[in-house]
């Protein structure tokens, strides 16, 4: 018999704390029956674990900071809509690109179950807050004081400074920081343990951002904080010094990213000018330069190497009374040391070769660096200041001024300076996400590089559709919105590249005019909306946002199931009724296609509850209850309003 349970699921617009409800999960004995928090049980626990509780009481805090937490937790109150007919032509049907339009936030909520913990790099470039580039911050929730009181656990009066500050359109530190909290805050559940995210900023917020990203991510997990200078000549504008760089801060999620390095430049690619049987190499001295390198410092590193000028063998022991002996000198003759201790020198000798230097009148000796190495090119690290014409935002506005006739777009970031972060910081199967996409410059980052290297990274872009200014040459080329140039975009340099791979569409759209938040059941007495006059599309609307809410990929397509004369949509265990005219004979093919299909192994059925009344829902439930399938399958009845 199978086990069924019905359960009333609400998925929209519920407060909540994710953070809490992770504590009570896993630390239950921490709480009292009325579901206080216990703080000195907590402590026994830390305190078992051999850690001390830190007294540091230094933190951020701003006027804003309660709400941006609330909005951090609260549930998405839009829902997700399929441009079918872009995502209908051929090259875009299989595409698992994304471009989704509309307010990032809303967007990282929806992908929140889908793209959990699956990103491994987050590339942004949100607003700088400069005063001069349009940031204010513009807030339509809409909370009542008592409201926000109960959600923030605020008292009166800040609730009443709050509401007054979301709705001032402001563009203090305190607008700009309670804009990126919440958003960084969605995206660090996105990213994958070994993931990262490159944030770029200027002066006016870095210390904010700086401060910001320490509590959201972890004082622990900074990475570096680069210089980019992406204005070689300096700004004229600036009043007292030509500005000529900005910065990106970088952030891992946990201590196990890893960084790739990026491909050598052409300098760099030029030292390695000597070749053998091996390949191309580059000649590294053996003893140690620069700190540290004397013997005292490093005595271990301090031993007799013996060559044998005829045989041309390198050893630790001296065979023969003509053997050479060698020692790591300094310049000034100085006893010094080497870089290998004498297990590594035994494992690499034969990466070692000798060379006479004349002017010291004595033997040294060098590594051979190969270019290629165990199947691999060679990388570098990438560097925390990036000086070089390529990272500039003159090269980011040519890169673009090639796919586009007129300037359309003001500073955009350069190709290479992402691209480089990607080769740093990526895999050829990764996902990587932009939520502050602009002129699609990551997208088309993606798409270069696959184009390089054979890879098949997967971009996630999302673009609010903001107005382009009606004197702007964009709009004068037909782009109304940024949305508008970021498709265009993608899409260009996707021809320009050859690129195969496509991308779907999907933007949000506001919830239906009266939906409700709390309806648990439908009955003769609910009129407040009307949930079963909803046209086809309005419906597939739903059923895109419960997919993605259920944890399906937006690109992973859902399976029409012919049940008599009604149709049912699956993905993987999930069985999706919508449309109106269940009936039993459609139950019966439902009953019969899961004891006889070996294929068909539900365990999860959501119901849309405004095209199954309280009758038909019981009738549902009693003749699964009823029903002794074959499989023994245990059975959710999810019904959805």
């Amino acid at each position: 018999m199978p086990n069924i349970k019905t359960l009333h699921d609400n998925t929209h617009i519920t407060a909540n704390s994710k953070q809490l409800a992770i504590l009570k999960q896993n630390f239950p004995n921490c709480f009292d029956k009325e579901g206080n928090f216990i703080s000195h049980k907590m402590e026994e626990i830390v305190g078992d674990a051999g850690l001390e509780l830190s007294r540091e009481s230094y933190s951020l805090n701003w006027l804003g900071k309660s709400y941006a937490r609330l909005l951090a937790n609260e549930n998405p109150r839009t829902l997700l809509k399929e441009d079918k007919t872009h995502n209908a032509k051929e090259v875009n049907q299989s595409s698992e690109n994304l471009l989704l339009k509309g307010d990032n936030l809303e967007v990282l909520k929806h992908l929140t179950n889908a793209y959990g913990e699956q990103i491994k790099m987050i590339y942004i470039d949100p607003p700088y807050n400069t005063g001069g580039d349009g940031f204010v911050y513009d807030d339509d929730r809409k909370f009542t004081v008592e409201e926000l009181e109960r959600l923030a656990g605020v008292d009166r009066d800040e609730a009443k400074r709050i509401l007054e500050f979301t709705a001032s359109k402001a563009n203090s530190h305190s607008a700009w920081l309670t804009f990126m909290y919440p958003r960084l805050y969605v995206a660090r559940e996105l990213l994958r343990e070994d993931g990262v995210i490159f944030i770029s900023i200027d002066d006016n917020e870095v210390s904010q951002l700086k401060l910001l990203c320490d509590e959201v991510f972890g004082e622990e997990n900074f990475i570096s904080q680069m210089s980019i200078v992406n204005n070689i000549a300096g700004r004229s504008d600036s009043k007292d010094i030509a500005l000529a760089h900005e910065y990106a801060l970088i952030y891992q999620k946990t201590d196990r990213y890893t960084s790739y390095g990026i491909n050598l430049n052409e300098k760099q690619l030029s030292e390695y000018r000597f070749e053998d049987k091996n390949g191309k190499y580059r000649k590294q001295g053996l003893r140690k330069r620069g700190s540290n390198s004397r013997r005292e410092d490093r005595p271990n590193m301090y031993y007799p190497i013996f060559y044998n000028e005829k045989t041309k063998e390198i050893s630790l022991e001296k065979s023969l009374d003509t053997d050479i002996e060698i020692l790591p000198r300094l310049s000034n003759s100085d006893d010094g040391c080497w870089r290998w201790g004498k297990d590594t020198f035994l494992q690499k000798i034969h990466f070692l070769e000798v060379a006479f230097v004349k002017k010291r009148e004595e033997y040294d000796l060098n590594e051979k660096v190969y270019l290629n190495q165990d199947g691999e090119t060679k990388r570098t690290k990438l560097k925390s200041y990036l000086f070089d014409s390529k990272y500039t935002s003159d090269t980011g506005t040519k890169i673009l001024g090639e796919i586009f006739p007129t300037k359309i777009f003001t500073s955009p970031k350069s190709l290479h300076m992402i691209k480089d972060f990607l080769i740093n910081s990526t895999n050829n199967n990764d996902i990587i996400l932009d939520f502050f996409a602009g002129s699609g410059t990551t997208a088309h980052a993606v798409m270069a590089l696959n184009a390089e290297d054979g890879g098949n990274r997967k971009f996630i872009t999302v673009q609010i559709p903001e107005k382009t200014d009606e004197k702007s040459e964009a709009f004068k080329a037909g782009y109304e919105t940024i949305f508008d140039i970021t498709k265009a975009r993608i899409e260009k340099a996707s021809e320009q590249l050859g690129d195969k791979s496509g991308f779907k569409i999907y933007e949000t759209t506001p919830m239906f005019d009266g939906y409700l938040d709390d309806l648990e059941e439908l009955n003769e007495n609910t009129t407040l909306f009307n949930g079963n006059g909803l046209s086809s599309d309005e419906l597939e609307t739903f059923l895109t946002t419960w997919k993605v809410h259920d944890g399906v990929k937006l690109h992973e397509p859902l399976t029409p199931i012919e049940l008599d004369d009604y149709r049912a949509y699956e993905s993987g265990n999930t069985i999706y009724f919508m449309d109106k005219g269940f009936s039993i004979k459609a139950l019966q093919a439902f009953v019969e296609k899961l004891d006889n299909d070996k294929r068909f192994e539900p365990t999860k059925l959501v119901l849309f509850g405004y095209n199954f009344d309280s009758k038909h829902q019981r009738e549902f439930k009693e003749a699964l209850k009823n029903y002794t399938n074959k499989k023994s399958i245990e059975l959710d009845m999810v019904v959805r309003y």
